[in-house]
């Protein structure tokens, strides 16, 4: 890669995977409703829909809202939680639907958008609707038993203008912990659940991007 890709991390505010774009050179903004937790100056706050016109060369959107498009919430289709109506729910499913879309469907000519296994009812609502291209684990980008990567969440990417990612980590996956899955209730469980892994930041930025250099216009 000789020149720097105009990239765009949506819905991320822990500045993972912008750091690993940023770290080889790139010319990467993240966006989110939140501010930066690292405080830095290339973050929007914001609505990321309102950016997707601005000219970027790659988008990857790490934790889009998706709580009513995973199968593992379908139940609540039929049988809301306590407090809450269908017409909320399904109100809730169409608003995540759409923003998918929006994403899924942007103008820029690399796009990634990673979400968890999606029901029925969430595809048919997709436009343009296509299979993930594939599904990872973030312990086959590991290489530390005691690190971050190394634990079982499987995350599934829609990719466009993209090559599958290749694991790079060490790890077998027998030693991968459930900490998603068993995060403790609390305010900010959606948080450290949707946080994202810098092994397989890493992967994305080398594999999507690679490392800017100027050796080819000297």
């Amino acid at each position: 890669m000789t020149t720097p890709l105009r990239v765009l991390i949506g819905c991320e505010c822990s500045g993972i995977v912008r750091r690993a774009f940023a770290a080889r050179g790139h010319d990467v903004w993240s966006c989110d409703v939140k501010p930066a937790e690292d405080g830095s100056n290339r973050h929007i706050v914001g609505d990321l829909l309102d950016h997707l016109d601005d000219g970027w060369d790659l988008l990857a959107v790490m934790h889009p809202p998706c709580t009513r498009l995973t199968n593992s919430g379908v139940r609540w289709l039929t049988a809301p939680p306590p407090g809450r109506t269908l017409a909320d729910i399904w109100a809730e499913l169409d608003a995540g639907a759409a923003f998918f879309s929006a994403c899924w469907n942007a103008p820029i000519p690399r796009r990634a958008i990673e979400n968890p296994v999606m029901h029925k009812h969430a595809k048919s609502r997709i436009v343009n609707f296509r299979p993930a291209t594939q599904s990872v684990q973030p312990w086959q980008f590991g290489t530390d038993p005691a690190g971050p990567d190394n634990v079982k969440k499987r995350t599934c990417l829609w990719l466009h203008g993209l090559q599958p990612l290749v694991p790079t980590g060490t790890l077998d996956g027998t030693t991968a912990r459930d900490d998603i899955h068993k995060a403790s209730p609390g305010p900010d469980r959606a948080a450290r659940r949707s946080r994202f892994f810098p092994g397989l930041a890493d992967a994305m930025a080398d594999q999507w991007a690679g490392p800017v250099t100027h050796e080819a216009q000297a």
